[in-house]
């Protein structure tokens, strides 16, 4: 049995994990773009920048499935990943400073390829060890506290930026970075895991066939729904505050920040609250919530009544992942839990991938309050995938969750 000290500590690497993996998105997706742009680098190479760093979360497939069949120097299949991710992204950040983009750009991409290899190995080894040490009654906790984690991170990591690079103080982020990867690698030493593992964990080709099962197929396509409407729809909000309801683009910011808390509510509340109620009622509150509040978003008049309407639609997103990650802790197959798991995230990539440009094509053919509209209604859609996914899963016995 699992100590009430070791399950904190993984808890609290859980979160650690997470928090730092919130920064370093958040410095992808919005701050490194300025950085290089302080350099006079053109738009063009950024672009490139942002596709070839997209490769390592391409192959976190297969990181998952190494994971899953080595033991790595016989230390465990997932913390020695965990430590050498930590390790090759924390080092990554910390040598960026001494390099400039301009003059040593081959050596600049290339600590931004290892932070980033860095970051989808620990990631998905870390998903690893939560489907393989945490019970079911304690996976939408979890993922509660991931999905927190994250939205926390980008709120407060996201000030800190922007007060560093308004300054110039570049180098302050990377190591700001480096210090938050540390911290999360002494955590990381601190958790034990068990260096072999029990029979029924060891990896077989034979739990590929898990892929096979009609219920996960279900929900792989939920899945695929999910992300294309809810980050298509949250991906244009800002423009829509901006463009639609004349909000500066400082206040956007704080928009931002309020989304940002709705979704730490959403995840800390999900957990609890998928527990009490359970999978199927919390999958389909998640969608009529999702649905209720991107309507919301078409038909709010107001720049001040969006306040509360993104906070919750912030709300809705952190509940809406809790909700859909805990349930893919408990589709993967124990034996490939780290590969499966990845393959799950992969799939709602993809969603993500064709929902963004087909938003663009809906706000510039019907604006964005038809967008909204349109992706509201794609959730309802998704309510007999869910009914037809559940009546399914009485007819197959779940995966008993084992400890490590």
């Amino acid at each position: 049995m699992t100590s009430s000290k070791e399950r904190l500590q993984r808890l609290a690497l859980f979160a650690a994990v997470y928090f730092v993996e919130g920064a370093v998105l958040t410095y992808f997706s919005a701050f490194n773009i300025l950085y290089l742009r302080s350099f006079d680098l053109s738009f063009s190479l950024i672009g490139v920048v942002g596709g070839i760093l997209l490769i390592p979360f391409v192959l976190k497939i297969f990181i998952g499935l190494l994971s899953d069949r080595v033991n790595l120097f016989k230390q465990g299949h997932r913390k020695p990943y965990i430590v050498i991710g930590l390790v090759l992204q924390t080092a990554a950040f910390a040598l960026l400073p001494a390099f400039n983009p301009n003059s040593q750009f081959n050596i600049y991409l290339t600590l931004m390829m290892v932070a980033a290899l860095g970051m989808s190995t620990y990631d998905t080894t870390t998903d690893g060890l939560s489907i393989d040490t945490t019970p079911e009654e304690d996976r939408g906790l979890v993922q509660g506290i991931m999905v927190g984690g994250r939205a926390l991170s980008a709120v407060v990591t996201a000030v800190l930026m922007g007060f560093f690079s308004n300054r110039g103080q570049w180098s302050l982020i990377f190591y700001m970075i480096a210090a938050l990867g540390l911290l999360t690698l002494i955590l990381a030493f601190l958790v034990q895991e068990k260096k072999e593992r029990t029979p029924e964990m060891q990896f077989t080709k034979a739990a590929l066939s898990s892929f096979k099962d009609k219920s996960f197929l279900l929900f792989l396509a939920l899945g695929l729904i999910y992300p294309l409407a809810l980050y298509s729809a949250q991906g244009m909000v800002g423009a829509f505050l901006n463009e639609g309801l004349g909000v500066s683009l400082k206040t956007v910011g704080l928009y931002t920040s309020v989304f940002g808390i709705g979704t730490i509510f959403g995840g800390v509340i999900g957990g609890p609250l998928m527990k009490k109620i359970g999978e199927r009622a919390s999958v389909l509150a998640a969608l009529l919530i999702t649905s209720a509040v991107t309507f919301a978003l078409a038909i709010t008049p107001s720049a001040g009544l969006m306040w509360a309407v993104v906070f919750l639609f912030g709300f809705a997103f952190g509940y809406y992942e809790t909700v859909y990650f805990a349930m893919g802790m408990d589709f993967s197959d124990p034996r490939i839990a780290a590969f499966m798991f990845a393959f799950i995230m992969a799939v709602g990539n993809i969603g993500i991938g064709v929902g963004q440009p087909l938003a663009g094509g809906l706000v510039d053919t019907f604006g964005f309050q038809m967008m909204f509209a349109i992706f509201a209604t794609v959730h309802l859609l998704a309510l007999p995938v869910v009914f037809a996914l559940f009546r399914l899963r009485k007819q197959t016995p779940k995966k008993v969750p084992l400890e490590v």
